[in-house]
């Protein structure tokens, strides 16, 4: 059962409290669980790359195109891992300081996940409007 606003409201507020009374021990439970984790998908991910380099090219000398194939698959699902796993390593600020400058808390809401950000409104008009506005632009120096 999701929280309700109030709630919501309530733990930020006292996920903020803990973070300006005492910023290291927030900073500990932040990091510790976080970098391991990510941590080990690295090294899972890299692992699971190599097995999957080794499938595509056992695949390839003893031309079975399936288990290239499956190689492939395996080499690809382990890079979209290690890559999430990189960007999730970004998206922990570095100090308490930063968290509380970013509006981040310990991010327990929305379980750990960041709210998603509105797509930006573009400019009114079609697309060969905006283009056309390009090419005057363009043509006049004005780039």
């Amino acid at each position: 059962m999701p929280l309700s606003e109030e709630e919501l409201r309530m733990l930020e507020q006292m996920e903020r409290a803990l973070l300006a009374e005492d910023p290291k021990f927030a900073s500990t439970l932040r990091g510790s669980r976080m970098a391991g984790s990510v941590r080990r998908r690295i090294i899972l991910s890299s692992t699971g790359f190599v097995a999957g380099i080794a499938l595509l090219m056992t695949g390839v000398v003893a031309r079975q195109e399936i288990v290239g194939i499956v190689g492939f698959l395996v080499m690809l699902g382990a890079a979209v891992f290690g890559l999430t796993a990189l960007r999730a390593r970004h998206a922990v600020p570095d100090t308490p300081e930063q968290a509380l400058q970013a509006g981040q808390g310990l991010t327990v809401i929305e379980g750990g996940r960041r709210p998603r950000r509105q797509r930006q409104q573009r400019g009114s008009g079609s697309f060969m409007e905006r283009m056309e506005q390009r090419w005057r632009r363009r043509r006049e120096g004005g780039y």
